[in-house]
């Protein structure tokens, strides 16, 4: 009786471990972390949890983590679906930071586990109409990126806003994803449309501003760029760059997952604006509105700044690491720019094109990020796409996608919507293998101290008799 007892506590405690480490993943897959971050912090986790490395077992895909422990005469399995997929870089930092704490500091599973339902529980950093302004003035940086005004700036930030917080309405009632897109960008580009109308010469509203001195801060010499701008908070920035990195890492299966719910994200925009632009009677702003922009470097600074913080705060990126985010946009998109423009553009640059100047841009904030990730102590992730993702080609996507739900067997039609297909990808890919590249090789050199300090806590706790045995379950 006594045995069997003692083998009772044995499995009931290491189904509490196992289930602590389903736990530390679905939490890392629910916040969009991408798969090696999973399987790293998963690993750790499980050296913390006394799982020695030749039993354990981690698969992870994009709707659910297995984990097996087994040895020779034994075999426990736990699986968990994976339903949320939002983004939360606060988890992944702190998922992060909990799985290196518990080791050193020799967590007990109760701490462990309060922990984890501290992360679970806690409240978003940034409110529902926080996250929509802040949103809605990333959709202006973008604007400006595109060439507009300080004007139009605002309304396309006011048309995303709205545009946003409907979303998150629609979200909140269980409307289904890739609907309430849809609507988002509908509403969006029929806001931006409306707005277009106060510096349009000829109707009744701008004749009234023209005739009112102190409404001439209205007027927008670039009335039809918020068009463009106004719905690109659903741009899938995250899913994007984490397909291209699974893939590169080998987590095909994954990334492909990731990369055919990206697609959905992007037509289901593009539908939206479809439709708006069809309600509206209006399609310049897709096929010939010109997308290069004749600011000063300043400006492209501030832009990148408002759009990098505002994408962070839709991340919910914990509020420490704005500034430096901030920043990164800045690196990022300045040094983009400065690569991508030139004088044939009339502009200050190397004339080397949108696709070699986006690679460079997001290659050098992820090179910076290499180090500050460790002096600011937060995943790489966690800074490094806010600060790319101002660099998403959204414009040319749905340009692409629109060409080819408008095709009407015109000449060019075709070439149109390949040719902006093409360059939108090319960008894309750009954007995520200059972020990922660097932290690929780098980790080479980072991972050798990180994976020798590791190793000597595990020793160490080996030797403390900290790991699990599975000899105990033999009497069986």
């Amino acid at each position: 009786m006594k045995e069997e007892t003692a083998q009772t506590g044995f499995t009931d405690q290491l189904n509490r471990r196992l289930n602590l480490l389903m736990r530390t993943g679905q939490i890392l897959v629910d916040s969009s972390a991408d798969t090696s971050r999973i399987m790293r912090n998963m690993h750790r986790a499980a050296a913390f949890l006394g799982f020695p490395k030749e039993n354990i077992n981690i698969y992870v895909d994009y709707y659910m983590v297995t984990v097996s422990l087994c040895d020779s005469e034994h075999s426990f399995v736990q699986m968990r679906r994976c339903r949320k997929h939002g983004i939360d870089m606060a988890a992944i930092q702190d998922v992060s930071k909990l799985t290196w704490r518990a080791l050193r500091r020799d967590y007990s599973l109760d701490d462990y586990e309060c922990a984890l339902d501290w992360i679970t529980n806690r409240k978003r950093t940034y409110s529902d109409w926080a996250v929509a302004i802040c949103a809605g003035f990333a959709c202006g940086g973008f604007c400006i990126q595109f060439g507009c005004d300080w004007t139009a700036f605002f309304y396309a930030s006011i048309a995303a806003i709205l545009g946003n917080r409907l979303k998150m309405f629609l979200n909140s009632v269980g409307s289904n994803t890739y609907f309430d897109l849809a609507v988002a960008a509908f509403v969006s580009t029929i806001l931006a449309w409306l707005s277009a109308y106060i510096s349009l010469p000829g109707n009744p509203v701008s004749d009234f501003v023209v005739a009112t001195p102190w409404l001439s801060f209205l007027h927008s010499a670039t009335p039809w760029h918020p068009l463009m701008a106004c719905a690109l908070f659903i741009v899938p920035g995250v899913p994007l760059i984490n397909f291209v990195s699974d893939m590169l890492d080998n987590h095909i299966e994954t990334g492909l997952v990731r990369a055919t719910n990206t697609v959905l994200m992007i037509v289901a925009m593009s539908f939206g604006i479809a439709v708006a632009i069809k309600v509206c009677g209006i399609d310049n702003f897709v096929h010939n509105l010109s997308m290069t922009p004749h600011h000063t470097f300043v400006e492209y600074a501030i832009a990148a700044a408002i759009s990098a913080v505002g994408f962070a705060t839709i991340f919910n990126t914990p509020l420490r690491l704005q500034p430096w985010v901030a920043c990164g946009g800045i690196i990022a998109v300045c040094f983009r720019n400065f690569v991508n423009l030139g004088p044939s553009t009339g502009n200050v640059g190397l004339d080397y094109g949108p696709i070699i100047g986006t690679l460079c841009g997001s290659a050098l904030i992820s090179v910076i990020n290499i180090k500050m990730c460790h002096v600011i102590h937060t995943p790489h992730q966690c800074v490094t796409i806010p600060a790319v993702i101002p660099m998403v080609p959204g414009v040319l996507m749905y340009r692409a996608l629109y060409g080819f739900i408008d095709m009407q067997g015109i000449v060019g039609e075709v070439t149109f919507a390949t040719s902006n297909a093409i360059k939108g990808s090319l960008i894309l890919i750009m954007i995520a293998v200059g972020v990922d590249i660097p932290n690929v090789f780098a980790r080479k050199w980072i991972s050798y101290k990180e994976e020798k300090r590791f190793r000597a806590i595990v020793k160490d706790r080996e030797k403390c008799g900290k790991f699990v045995d599975l000899s105990h379950l033999k009497a069986e």
